[in-house]
C-alpha cells in the first residue's frame, strides 16, 4: 500500500477537532500575562504578513491532533492528544508539555475548508522546525527543510469540495548541522529548552490565477523616489499593468502605473529615522488588460539609507541618511516562559520593544532568532533599528576573537550549502523592513566557516546594509565591522591596528544579574548573571550605571554601537533588564536617563592632559612599597622619603602593559601633584591600566574602586568634576596585587566635545 494511502485510512472519512474547552496550558510554569488570558479559539489571529496583506485569508491556528511517533515511522499511529498551534510541544502553552526527541517525529492533523471558487488556495507556514513534508486529503503536496523562515505549498488541486484534511510531519534533530540558534538537546546556562514542529503561524489564502506573489522595494532619498518591484504568479494576463499608490497619514501623496518597477517621487519626502519613524502606506493593485482590478495587496514602505563614515579623528561611524548615528540597543533573545521561541500573542511581542523604546533604546539586536514578521513592522512603525543574526548552528571551531590567524571550522559541502539557502531566505523575506540595518552571519564563532567566502557572499546579496561578520567570534577581514565581546563592562582593544579601518563596537556586555522572587523559571537552578550577583538593587543600579558611564567614554574614543545583554531573563539567565515573565526590575524613566546620557555624548573629543600616562610619555611619580601613615591621599602629606620613578608601575611578563619601573611586591602607593585649570564645558576622566585591584584620589576624595584587572587602558569619567581644583593638585592611588602579572598606571585628562 503506497503511503497516501495508508495516510488516507488512517485520517479516515471524518475528523472532529476537540472543543476549545479542553485546552489548558502546562502547570508548573511561570507565566507572562498575556499568557494568562490566552483564548485557544483567538491565537495569534493577527494577519502574519504585514509587507503584502490581503483583507481575506483563514488563520488555520488552534487546537490540531498530535502524535508523536518514532522518526521511522510513514504514518503517524493513534492520535495522542490535541495541541494548540502554533506553539511547539514543549512550550507550555501548547498544552503538551512534551520534548521531542531525536528519534522521534511529530504528526499534526487538523480540518480544511473547502476552496474557493476561481482561486487558488496557498497553505502558508510562517515557521515548522525543522523538515516538514505535507499531506492534503493524502496526497503529499511538499516538503521544506529549514526551521526559522515562511514557506507555501499551492493546495488548489488537492483540495475537494467538503472534508478536507491536513496533516503534517516534523522531523527535528536539533543539533548536528541544523541551524537551531540557543535550543539544545540538554538546556543549562546559555541554551535553552528546544523546539519542535510549528511555532509560528499556519494560514491559508485564496488568491487569483495571476497574483501578486511579493514586493521588492528600493530608495533614493536624494530624489525622495521609492521603487516598487511586484513579483507575479501565475499565467500572465495579456496588457496586464500594475498600479502602486503612496499614502501619508491616509492620504494620497502619489501613484505610478507600469509594467515592471514603479517608481513614486514622494513631495516633501519624509526620511525614516528612530527620531522620526516615517512610513508610506501602499495600495498595489494588477490590472488586466481592459484596466480591471484583478488582484490587490495593502503594504508600507519608508525612504532611509544606511551607511558608514569615518569622523574627524578617522574613527568609522553608523551612518543614517547621510548622518552620524550611535547605535544603542540590548541583545534580544525573543524567548517566552510559556511559549518558548513563540510569543503568546502579538500584544506581548510588541510590548517588548514598547519598553525598550521608553527605555531610550534606538536600536536591538535580534540574537541568533528570525521573529515573526509582525514583529519587525512593529519595529519599523516604532523607529527601532535592528541588527539581525542569522541562526547558529553546526560545529564550531576554536574561539579565537580577535586573533590575528583566526580559525574556521571544517564543514562539508552539503551542509555549507544549506547555511547559505537559510541565510539568503532570511534576507530575502525580512529584506524589505526599513528597521533592519544590519546583518550578522556569525556569533562568537558558533559553527562559523569559511568566513571569508560567507562575507563576500553577505555583501553582494544585499548592499543595502552593513555586515557584522562574527559579532564577539572569530574576527576575518571582512565585511564592515569589528565586534568585540566583553563582560561585565564594555570595553575595546584598540591596540589593534589592524581593526581601525572597521566599525568599532561592543556587540555585548553588561550582563547583570538580578534575581526576582516569584519570577524565576526554576528558583532551584543555578541562576546567575555576569560577575557575581549585586546584593539589592541598588547595586544592580550602580553596576548598570558604571557600565553605561564606560560605554560613553569608548564612544568617544571610537567605539559606534553598544549591545547590552539583555531585554529579559531567559531560563536560568537572570541578567534581563526585565523577569522573564516581563515584569519590570527597574523603571523605564531611570534607563532612559543613562541612554540619553550615552545617546548625547559626542563622538569626537579634544583631549587635554592633565598627567599623561605611560602609554603616551614619561611620567614622574612619588611611590612606595610600605604601608605609608594616615592622609597619604591629601596635599599636605609629607612623602619625602618615598622613591620617585617613571610610570608605569609592574612586571615585564604582564601582557600590554608599558612597564618603565618595576613592582613586584604585593603592594604599592602612588602620589602625582599637578597642576590644572578646569574649562567650562570640559570632562574630566581618567585612563586606568590596573593589575589588580585599584582605588584612586584625587584631592583626598576617592574617585574609583576598581576590583579584578584588566587587560588594557580603560577610559573611565569621574562624575564629580568639581573636586578638580584650580592651581594644585594631588592625584594619589593604590594597587593591590594577588597573583599572575601585575601593573598600574594612570592618565588624567579634560576632554571637550570638537567643534
Amino acid at each position: 500500500m503506497k503511503t497516501n494511502q495508508l495516510l488516507l485510512a488512517c485520517l479516515g472519512a471524518t475528523l472532529c477537532l476537540p472543543a476549545q474547552a479542553d485546552w489548558k496550558p502546562v502547570e508548573g510554569r511561570i507565566m507572562t500575562d498575556w499568557a494568562k488570558k490566552l483564548d485557544p479559539s483567538h491565537v495569534w489571529d493577527e494577519y502574519p504578513r504585514p509587507l503584502l496583506e490581503r483583507d481575506a485569508w483563514t488563520n488555520l491556528n488552534g487546537l490540531w491532533d498530535y502524535q508523536v511517533a518514532s522518526k521511522e515511522a510513514t504514518q503517524p499511529g493513534e492520535w495522542d492528544g490535541q495541541i494548540l498551534v502554533p506553539f511547539a510541544p514543549e512550550a507550555a502553552l501548547s498544552g503538551v508539555g512534551r520534548i521531542i526527541e531525536a528519534d522521534q517525529a511529530l504528526w499534526y492533523r487538523r480540518s480544511m475548508p473547502a476552496p474557493a471558487a476561481g482561486k487558488r488556495s496557498l497553505l502558508h507556514f510562517e515557521a515548522v522546525d525543522y523538515d516538514t513534508t505535507v499531506w492534503v486529503n493524502g496526497q503529499e503536496i511538499g516538503q521544506h527543510r529549514g526551521g526559522n523562515t515562511p514557506f507555501d505549498f499551492d493546495i488548489t488541486d488537492a483540495l475537494k469540495a467538503d472534508g478536507n484534511e491536513l496533516v503534517v510531519r516534523c522531523y527535528d534533530a536539533t543539533e548536528e548541522y541544523q541551524l537551531n540558534g540557543k535550543q539544545r538537546r540538554k538546556a543549562e546556562g546559555i541554551f535553552y529548552t528546544r523546539v519542535s514542529g510549528i511555532w509560528q503561524t499556519v494560514w491559508l489564502e485564496n488568491v487569483p490565477a495571476r497574483s501578486l506573489a511579493d514586493l521588492d522595494f528600493s530608495c533614493d532619498i536624494s530624489k525622495g523616489s521609492i521603487t516598487v518591484t511586484p513579483k507575479l504568479s501565475g499565467p500572465a494576463l495579456q496588457g496586464e499593468k500594475l498600479r502602486v499608490t503612496a499614502l501619508d497619514g491616509g492620504k494620497e501623496v502619489a501613484t505610478a502605473e507600469g509594467s515592471s518597477d514603479l517608481t513614486l517621487t514622494i513631495p516633501g519626502a519624509k526620511l525614516w529615522s528612530p527620531k522620526s519613524p516615517s512610513i508610506y502606506d501602499l495600495k498595489v493593485e494588477l490590472l488586466d488588460g481592459e484596466g480591471k482590478v484583478v488582484d490587490t495587496a495593502k503594504s508600507y514602505t519608508a525612504l532611509r539609507k544606511v551607511g558608514k563614515i569615518q569622523d574627524t579623528h578617522g574613527h568609522w561611524r553608523f551612518t543614517l541618511n547621510d548622518q552620524i548615528i550611535y547605535h544603542w540597543g540590548p541583545l534580544d533573545q525573543g524567548w517566552w516562559p510559556d511559549g518558548l521561541l513563540t510569543p503568546p500573542s502579538d500584544e506581548a511581542m510588541v510590548s517588548d520593544i514598547e519598553f525598550l523604546h521608553d527605555a531610550g533604546f534606538n536600536m536591538i539586536r535580534k540574537h541568533i532568532k528570525v521573529e515573526p514578521r509582525r514583529y519587525y513592522m512593529h519595529c519599523d512603525r516604532l523607529g527601532m533599528m535592528l541588527w539581525q543574526d542569522q541562526v547558529s548552528g553546526g560545529p564550531s571551531p576554536r574561539w579565537t576573537r580577535f586573533d590575528a590567524n583566526p580559525e574556521d571550522a571544517s564543514w562539508p559541502a552539503e551542509h555549507a550549502e544549506q547555511w547559505v539557502v537559510e541565510y539568503k531566505r532570511m534576507v530575502d523575506h525580512l529584506r524589505d523592513h526599513p528597521s533592519i540595518v544590519v546583518w550578522t552571519p556569525f556569533n562568537e564563532a558558533w559553527g562559523q566557516h569559511d568566513t571569508v567566502e560567507m562575507g563576500k557572499m553577505a555583501i553582494d546579496y544585499d548592499k543595502t546594509r552593513l555586515i557584522n561578520i562574527a559579532s564577539g567570534g572569530n574576527f576575518w577581514e571582512v565585511g564592515d565591522i569589528a565586534d568585540e565581546h566583553r563582560y561585565p563592562h564594555p570595553g575595546y582593544p584598540f591596540d589593534q591596528k589592524r581593526l581601525n579601518d572597521y566599525i568599532k563596537v561592543v556587540g555585548e556586555f553588561g550582563g547583570h544579574g538580578f534575581p526576582v522572587k516569584d519570577h524565576l523559571w526554576n528558583p532551584d537552578a543555578n541562576n546567575w548573571g555576569y560577575g557575581g550577583l549585586p546584593k539589592d538593587i541598588d547595586e544592580w543600579k550602580s553596576r548598570y550605571r558604571e557600565s553605561i558611564v564606560r560605554l560613553a567614554q569608548l564612544r568617544k574614543q571610537g567605539v559606534a554601537a553598544g549591545v547590552y545583554t539583555q531585554t529579559t531573563d531567559v531560563e536560568g539567565e537572570i541578567n534581563g533588564l526585565l523577569t522573564y515573565d516581563r515584569q519590570h526590575k527597574v523603571e523605564t524613566a531611570w534607563l532612559r536617563k543613562l541612554s540619553d546620557m550615552l545617546l548625547n555624548t559626542p563622538d569626537v573629543v579634544e583631549r587635554t592632559a592633565l598627567i599623561p600616562s605611560a602609554a603616551e610619555a614619561s611620567t614622574a611619580w612619588k611611590f612606595t612599597e610600605q604601608r605609608p601613615a594616615q592622609g597619604w591621599r591629601r596635599a599636605r602629606f609629607n612623602d619625602d622619603s618615598w622613591g620617585t620613578s617613571d610610570g608605569g608601575f609592574g612586571s615585564k611578563e604582564t601582557p600590554n602593559a608599558p612597564v618603565k619601573s618595576e613592582w613586584k611586591s604585593s603592594d604599592i602607593w602612588l602620589r602625582k601633584t599637578f597642576e590644572a585649570e578646569p574649562t567650562a564645558g570640559a570632562d574630566l576622566v581618567m585612563d586606568i591600566f590596573h593589575d589588580e585591584n585599584a582605588q584612586v584620589f584625587l584631592n583626598g576624595k576617592k574617585i574609583a574602586d576598581l576590583k579584578g584587572h584588566v587587560s588594557g587602558y580603560t577610559t573611565l569619567a569621574i562624575e564629580d568634576s568639581g573636586v578638580l581644583k584650580a592651581g594644585t593638585n594631588i592625584l594619589a592611588v593604590h594597587c593591590h596585587q594577588t597573583t599572575g602579572g601585575q601593573f598600574i598606571d594612570i592618565g588624567l585628562y579634560l576632554e571637550k566635545p570638537k567643534d
